[in-house]
């Protein structure tokens, strides 16, 4: 049984969490997903675990960056924002930038740990899906959706953007 003070901080947590969900999921779930695109679409080339360590991390520094950026400017946007409301913008736009790059280095950890040859992309496979799940079912704490419906939402979304883009880079190298 939860303490009176445990019972009075949960309402305050679920409302600070309900605040940057939006934020925390579209950075977590993007970052996973445009990750992994990257690392699918160059073993689809069938290019170099340097050149997925290379592009994966360029991935994650710009595109994070992008996201967080994008997300600070889209709330300085409304007309009704006050120059007060910076600090919140900024503090929606860290939370992008923080969820995306720590969620999105989830499928380069195949290829930053040293592993068996070939055992990479299968790992990163797994540990994307896993995450994908995850961030999806994580959102049933203030949503109040079914987990395995949220999870399997978000890692069916994730999982069809890596097909695309691993049939991109097949395709394309065999034009180089």
């Amino acid at each position: 049984m939860a303490t009176a003070p445990e019972a009075a901080a949960r309402p305050a947590l679920e409302r600070l969490a309900g605040h940057y969900l939006p934020d925390l999921v579209y950075g977590a779930n993007d970052g996973i997903i445009t990750t992994f695109a990257v690392v699918s679409g160059v073993v689809g080339a069938s290019l170099s675990q340097r050149v997925i360590v290379i592009l994966g991390l360029a991935n994650l520094v710009a595109d994070g960056f992008s996201m967080g950026a994008s997300n600070y400017l889209a709330r300085r946007s409304h007309p009704e924002q006050e120059l007060a409301e910076r600090g919140d913008a900024a503090r929606h736009g860290l939370a992008t930038i923080l969820s995306f790059v720590v969620a999105g280095v989830i499928p380069l950890l195949a290829y930053l740990v040293p592993m068996s040859a070939g055992a990479e992309f299968p790992t990163a496979i797994a540990l994307a899906a896993a995450a994908l799940f995850a961030v999806g079912a994580a959102r049933t704490f203030v949503t109040r959706r079914g987990f395995v419906r949220s999870g399997v939402e978000m890692l069916l979304v994730g999982s069809l953007a890596a097909a695309v883009a691993f049939a991109i880079g097949s395709f394309a190298s065999t034009f180089a």
